[in-house]
């Protein structure tokens, strides 16, 4: 790799000051915020739906200057990569503070939790979760397909898919979808993202199973993103949808637990 040169640095540094300015900028204010929140149970909600953001503000920012490294010194800077993964995993951590982190349950075990955002609309919840997929996906580019990351992304995009479901109103799926109906087109957008997120989180954890971990918490993880996706076709009434995902689960579930039962006699007959 050629030297760099003193000019070359020269320019670097002085290019992402700026953006360096402004993460500062958001990493005080998030500090006011989270001790506002800690003296102050008013809004939590919304103020954790606005550090979401600003979290999110903070891995564009570190990816731009990952950006000038590559440009102006040849080189990628693991360092603000770093930083940016950790900022969307804490954009996605205030989200599950927000909406819960529930995986595969009925929709009243976390309705409590939209109650308190309900002036936080449809189109507000969708930008916002579209800006934590656009987040994402630069950040697996900037990595690249051979990071040491690529399967913590797995978890990463397994945790947004629970978020993105539950910021969906499970009550009001029947009426407002709708073509007649005011924001019918964000919501059939949002709920045709979910059901594809909670079957690529399920494909992905079985994927990381077979070609990572062999762990079978991770199985497990699969079976409940698919009964997730199953209890979303089940509410809207989608049988044939439902009765397909059943018995891919009902598969793999028999896999897994021969992958169980296997392992078990092998370990008993050392």
């Amino acid at each position: 790799m050629a030297k760099v040169s003193s000019e070359a640095k020269r320019r670097y540094f002085e290019k992402i000051k700026e953006y360096k300015s402004e993460v500062d900028k958001l990493l005080q204010n998030e500090k006011r915020i989270l001790q506002i929140i800690e003296n102050d149970e008013q809004g939590q909600s919304y103020k954790r739906l606005s550090l979401a953001d600003d979290s999110l503000s903070m891995v564009s920012f570190y990816l731009l200057m990952n950006e000038l490294s590559l440009s102006l010194l040849g080189i990628k800077n693991e360092g603000f990569l770093n930083d940016a993964r950790k900022a969307c995993y804490k954009s996605i951590i205030y989200l599950e503070e927000v909406v819960s982190s529930y995986i595969d349950v009925p929709y009243n075990e976390y309705e409590e939790y939209l109650t308190k955002i309900q002036d936080f609309g449809l189109q507000r919840r969708w930008d916002l979760l579209c800006k934590v997929g656009f987040a994402m996906d630069s950040l697996k580019e900037s990595f690249g397909s051979n990071s040491k990351w690529k399967w913590s992304f797995v978890e990463l995009e397994g945790r947004f898919a629970t978020v993105s479901k539950n910021m969906l109103d499970m009550k009001e799926l029947g009426s407002k979808l709708d073509p007649r109906q005011e924001g019918y087109r964000t919501l059939n957008a949002h709920l045709s993202m979910v059901k594809r997120q909670l079957e690529e989180a399920a494909n992905s954890y079985r994927q990381k199973y077979e070609l990572s971990t062999s762990r079978i918490e991770d199985f497990k993880l699969a079976i409940r993103y698919l009964a997730a996706l199953r209890r979303v076709h089940i509410l809207l009434g989608e049988a044939a949808e439902s009765e397909v995902i059943k018995k891919k689960a009902e598969v793999w579930k028999s896999k897994m637990e021969a992958d169980s039962k296997n392992r078990e006699q092998s370990r008993k007959s050392r």
